[in-house]
């Protein structure tokens, strides 16, 4: 007699969340900068998830399941990313930061990022009706390697490495660890509508424009103390 279902439960697993993120990125950053932004449709399987130069950013997420994402921007595509936003916010060229080491272009870039996992959230709960909450992503200028160890937080960690391409062309790497997981449809469901896209940048124009969101400057307690347990 066979004992095999009807139809097999439909799975979800690293590849998955990791395109679930991947359309975030392009998301959020292709309206913010008015620009296409995409990534390869090859991906890396890596051991390990490093900070490097020129900006690293980090994200922690917990709940459902737990990760860690971090994207590294050269300078060009993080000044890219940074200029077309704000000119398309209406910012006169002269007005902008003329360096990626400015404070101002980490405060964007980090709450852009914000958005990012903001956005990668939201599905989560539309979708895969769990929930998972996020820490303010963490935005370093860096001039070296920094690896970060997820395998304190992490049981079975999986780590992927994906590259970004900005509308011109400038690359940045995004990569994701999350323990080893699948997640199995056990009845047919609708996810609910996604936000507009418009009122997610909107909210982004909010957070960057009001003082009191944008983080401290480089060189605060947090900072040093962050640097500080990295072992730099």
């Amino acid at each position: 007699m066979n004992h095999t279902p009807a139809h097999s439960p439909v799975v979800y697993g690293t590849e998955d969340v990791l395109v679930s993120l991947c359309n975030s990125v392009t998301r959020v950053l292709s309206v913010a900068t008015q620009g296409a932004v995409h990534y390869s449709g090859m991906v890396q399987r890596i051991t390990k998830t490093c900070l490097k130069p020129d900006i690293g950013c980090f994200v922690l997420f917990d709940g459902g399941f737990s990760g860690l994402v971090i994207i590294n921007f050269s300078a060009a595509a993080a000044m890219e990313i940074y200029e077309r936003y704000m000119l398309s916010m209406g910012m006169a060229r002269e007005d902008l930061a003329a360096s990626f080491t400015s404070d101002e272009v980490s405060n964007v870039m980090g709450e852009l990022m914000n958005q990012v996992v903001g956005d990668f959230t939201g599905k989560v709960r539309r979708e895969l009706q769990t929930h998972i909450t996020q820490n303010q992503p963490k935005m370093l200028v860096l001039n070296q390697q920094v690896v970060l160890s997820v395998d304190a937080n992490l049981d079975q960690p999986e780590a992927r490495r994906v590259t970004f391409y900005t509308a011109s062309n400038n690359i940045f790497y995004l990569e994701l660890a999350i323990d080893r997981t699948q997640f199995l449809k056990l009845y047919d469901f609708e996810p609910q509508d996604a936000p507009d896209p418009d009122a997610v940048m909107a909210q982004v124009a909010g957070a960057v424009d009001a003082p009191s969101a944008a983080p401290p400057p480089a060189g605060d307690d947090d900072t040093d103390a962050l640097l500080r347990s990295l072992g730099m």
